[in-house]
């Protein structure tokens, strides 16, 4: 195969043959000399003037054939075909896109060929992003977009050391991530989902005074595991129901934000002994992980409710399960699970003082359009060595 000389200038396009040959060309350079880099491709060419320009090419070839212009275009893969198609429109007016065809996860062997050469990644929380694929990608990636706002699939640092910027999405799902966890909150300690299950079951007989009496907020003691942006606004909501006090736990406290909504700082300790309600809305790190354990289970009152809206592996399941079988705490509610989809045959599905819903947190219309095309614009930027809308400190 010959390749013009021309293919590293700059202002050169690319185009192919019919032949298979492949020859970079200046965009209206004359094609006098072509012959000479490619002599094979006479017998397309031998018609032409001496100076004839490119923009009349396409008339002169035998009919059937053309000079086709390769792109340019920098190459994005898509792990989702079920993303809102606003983003992907938005790649498409300049990149190359390909995605997976199915709505299920790509597989992994699948991840590993398709993102080989591509120049940006598109991905969800279902993908790990590792050295693995990293390498698959090859040196050319410059960015790995993920459609959600925890990162942790993703290995931050091997993209730090690789020059790799990473785009999330954070502040877009805040307020339906917070509608999402006051509903759970609400179905969990009135306990809504045992309750509908009776209409359907035979157990609705007739009133009864204390028949699937659950808890009220008011008067309640809510604590909150996280402050950031989610946890303000879960706090918001909560407030108009009277809870008797609203604490929360971070590595730093936030008194500003926490007077709006008369928040009071506590270490997670109290937090566990006082709290009749817990929210968790804290991002997933090495000292996060499992720090609902077994220890936590039996600090917390028997009458307390977990809520968990950020990730599964802030609990560990194994106890939680145990807590609740016994009683030691009331129930749970769960929109986070390890794994996910969580198992037909887990024994948390057994139990009756436990809601799980399948990680629908952001599962609001407009806001999963809008995290489409955030990541999308993130992607662009990157690709551009512009600033990102939303890019990870590295």
């Amino acid at each position: 195969m010959y390749r013009a000389l021309l293919s590293r200038d700059p202002r050169c396009q690319r185009y192919s043959f019919p032949n298979g040959i492949i020859c970079s060309v200046e965009f209206g350079h004359t094609y006098g000399n072509l012959l000479h880099f490619l002599p094979s491709c006479s017998k397309y060419l031998k018609s032409m003037p001496p100076r004839l320009p490119f923009g009349r090419v396409r008339n002169l070839l035998p009919q059937g054939h053309v000079i086709r212009r390769m792109s340019s275009q920098p190459k994005v893969y898509v792990t989702r075909p079920d993303v809102d198609d606003s983003g992907l429109e938005l790649l498409r007016k300049s990149c190359q896109v390909s995605t997976w065809h199915e709505t299920y996860p790509v597989p992994r062997s699948e991840l590993i060929r398709e993102v080989a050469g591509k120049d940006a990644l598109y991905c969800a929380l279902t993908d790990t992003v590792n050295k693995e694929v990293l390498d698959a990608a090859g040196p050319q990636l410059k960015c790995v977009a993920t459609i959600s706002v925890g990162y942790d699939h993703i290995d931050v640092e091997e993209c730090r050391k690789r020059g790799i910027r990473v785009g999330y999405t954070p502040d877009v799902l805040t307020d339906a991530t917070a509608e999402l966890t006051l509903a759970l909150l609400l179905a969990t300690n009135r306990r809504l989902f045992e309750a509908n299950k009776q209409v359907y079951n035979g157990g609705w007989k007739s009133w009864a005074p204390m028949w699937m009496c659950g808890q009220g907020l008011k008067g309640s003691r809510v604590g909150l595991l996280g402050f950031g942006r989610i946890g303000q606004e879960i706090a918001a909501r909560i407030v108009p129901f009277k809870p008797a006090e609203i604490t929360y736990t971070t590595r730093t406290p936030r008194p500003e934000e926490a007077a709006a909504v008369n928040a009071r700082y506590v270490d997670f300790d109290e937090m566990l002994r006082k709290s009749d309600i817990i929210v968790v809305c804290c991002a997933l790190t090495p000292e996060t992980k499992e720090i609902f354990n077994a220890a936590a289970f039996q600090k917390m009152k028997s009458n307390c409710i977990l809520i968990n809206t950020a990730r599964g592996a802030v609990v560990d399941q194994k106890a939680l399960y145990e807590a609740l079988k016994s009683n030691q705490i009331l129930a749970a509610g769960l929109d986070v699970t390890t794994p996910e989809p969580l198992p037909l045959d887990d024994p948390l599905l057994k139990l009756d003082n436990v809601v799980i819903l399948p990680h629908i947190g952001s599962a609001d219309i407009e806001t999963r359009k809008e995290m489409s095309r955030i990541t999308a614009r993130n992607i662009l930027s990157a690709l551009a060595g512009e600033k990102m809308e939303a890019e990870v400190k590295l």
